[in-house]
């Protein structure tokens, strides 16, 4: 069974106004001193009012589920003690008059000075899939053949409809605003692993960028595991959702290493053409056309069901066809988690629309 891990990124809150909080350090604390998470599982972010869980390595998606579980109980529950929330969307609906203050690490801070605006914004929580692979030259190939299915992940999972308590009019701004820095959106295709650090090296050596880690690609080796880390999805309003997304992201990896055995031709679909169908999955989610790895158009519906017969056999071969074709029929059914937010504003406004964001973070 090739083994999967989660991360998922939430804000902090203030409960009454839904404004972000900049008390990760109290959080991050409680939560490593409860009975429910261990200190390195939980982990701070960029911005003092962002936080991280990661799971340990899982072999099936109920421990990935139940990990999930344990560490949003975990941690909305530090935040409860230290007067705050969490928020499992994909970007902050509500800033303040003040930009939240930098994490004070040497990195963080060397970020700030270099791109004020761009940190300033980045509120913005993500989900990241970690799949392992069994070398790094399978992973590059890997990559090369998933990336045609990385705009519909990012349709599927997108959860960021609002910023500054209006209305984006797009489905995911986090992949928008994610998108401004240097080396961002969908990786291009790799010869091989020595090709791709040849690449990341030249980036770096270039000053283009200060390390590695700001690689931004929505798909990319990982450089403390030996995984491919599938990084375009938006976090998940619901623990399940996000079950769902590790179970497609792992079955997407383990079809890929068997078309690579089996030497069938990747769908290499140009660049600027998958670009522009990852935009257009930003912008309208699931209620438009989404652009297939062959670069065709088809609606949403239709992409979805050749996704899930694109993995079928490995979803089958893992035990969990069952439990991915009925959740992603959910989502078929429900919309996604921007169109849940839009009905929540539209119904309640901006109360009805924090507690959907913080209450459903602990118990879904």
């Amino acid at each position: 069974m090739i083994t999967v891990g989660v991360e998922e990124e939430y804000l902090l809150v203030d409960p009454a106004t839904g404004l972000p909080a900049p008390l990760v350090e109290d959080v991050r604390r409680a939560a490593g001193l409860g009975p429910l998470a261990e200190g390195d599982e939980v982990q701070g972010e960029l911005l003092q009012a962002q936080i991280e869980v990661a799971t340990p390595v899982c072999t099936t998606l109920d421990e990935v589920g139940g990990h999930l579980l344990r560490l949003r109980h975990a941690v909305a529950s530090a935040a409860e003690a230290n007067g705050c929330r969490i928020a499992a969307t994909g970007a902050a609906p509500l800033r303040g008059p003040l930009p939240v203050p930098v994490t004070p690490t040497q990195r963080y801070l060397k970020m700030e000075g270099e791109a004020r605006q761009l940190v300033d914004e980045q509120l913005i929580c993500g989900m990241h899939v970690h799949v392992a692979v069994p070398d790094p030259d399978t992973g590059v190939a890997v990559m090369n053949r998933i990336r045609g299915w990385l705009p519909t992940l990012l349709a599927m999972s997108a959860n960021s409809p609002l910023w500054d308590g209006r209305d984006t009019g797009f489905a995911s701004w986090r992949t928008i605003l994610f998108g401004r820095w240097p080396v961002s959106g969908l990786p291009p295709v790799f010869g091989g692993f020595s090709d791709y650090e040849r690449r990341l090296e030249g980036l770096v050596l270039s000053g283009m960028i200060a390390d590695r880690g700001q690689v931004y690609w929505q798909a990319r080796l990982s450089e403390r595991f030996p995984t491919i880390e599938v990084r375009c999805l938006d976090v998940q309003l619901r623990a399940d959702d996000a079950v769902m997304f590790a179970g497609i992201v792992r079955a997407l990896v383990a079809t890929a290493m068997a078309e690579e055995k089996a030497g069938t031709p990747p769908d290499l679909s140009p660049q600027e053409l998958l670009q522009a169908g990852d935009w257009h999955a930003a912008r309208h989610g699931l209620n438009s056309t989404l652009v297939d790895p062959h670069g065709h158009p088809h609606s949403s519906g239709d992409v979805l069901c050749s996704l899930l017969r694109h993995i079928t056999p490995a979803l089958e071969d893992a035990g969990d066809l069952r439990e991915v074709s009925s959740l992603v029929h959910r989502l078929l059914q429900e919309g996604t988690p921007a169109d849940r937010q839009r009905r929540a504003l539209a119904v309640g406004g901006l109360p009805r629309l924090i507690g959907l964001i913080t209450e459903a973070t602990p118990s879904d």
